[in-house]
């Protein structure tokens, strides 16, 4: 029970910190307004996942291939918590929203994992970093840490406002309405072809996912946590 409480006071204070009040924010609770439960049994009961591919050992949730692990019910309106740690090359995320778990990928916001630190992903567009609202919107600075070590997302999402902290500081801020076309961003940025819908046509509730081992690079996520918002 303490350990419990001093997660919710620790996460609320992250949230708090990262994300103030104001007209473009996604309006994270502060400290001990949240009801955690796990995203995933441990046994994996809960999930929708390709047989054989995901495991858990010691608490710590990894793939063998690239392919994602899904909730089975839909979510809107919640708050998400997580620890994952990188290998080197790594590239994964944290999907939500997702209205299609088969064509996930332009029916979902994916907020990007990867190792920064690779000249493979360094090289490449600032929304592919880490943090990021992949192909949208680039994190305000790069936050994660070196691979081996863990880091710590928090996810806040909120009707069409989704707000990312990493590491006790918000690098990422959505608002889906203003997405309002498939080729690109409010920035004049390009948007990878593959993401074929606009932001603003997507729903605000729907499955929670996580990417697989994409790229050929391992991923590990622990202490994966939900909580709804009113």
């Amino acid at each position: 029970m303490l350990m419990h409480k001093l997660f919710a006071l620790a996460v609320g204070v992250a949230l708090f910190a990262g994300c103030r009040s104001g007209p473009n924010s996604c309006q994270c609770p502060a400290a001990g307004t949240l009801a955690w439960q796990d995203l995933f049994a441990p046994d994996l009961s809960n999930a929708i996942a390709p047989e054989g591919v995901w495991r858990v050992e010691d608490g710590v949730l990894t793939a063998s291939e690239d392919q994602a692990i899904w909730t089975k019910r839909d979510y809107e309106n919640f708050v998400l918590d997580l620890e994952f740690k990188t290998a080197h090359e790594t590239n994964s995320g944290v999907l939500v929203y997702s209205s299609d778990i088969v064509n996930w990928i332009p029916n979902t916001v994916e907020i990007q994992i990867a190792d920064d630190y690779a000249e493979k992903w360094a090289k490449e567009p600032r929304s592919w970093h880490c943090g990021a609202i992949f192909g949208h919107v680039p994190p305000t600075k790069s936050m994660v840490k070196k691979p081996g070590e863990w880091n710590h997302m928090t996810i806040t999402c909120k009707g069409p406002m989704v707000c990312v902290v990493l590491n006790g500081e918000r690098v990422t801020t959505l608002d889906m309405r203003l997405f309002t076309s498939a080729k690109t961003n409010p920035d004049g940025t390009e948007i990878p072809a593959w993401l074929s819908k606009p932001l603003a046509e997507l729903p605000t509730k729907g499955r929670i996912g996580l990417q697989g081992k994409h790229s050929n690079a391992p991923i590990w996520f622990r202490n994966i946590k939900i909580a709804a918002l009113d």
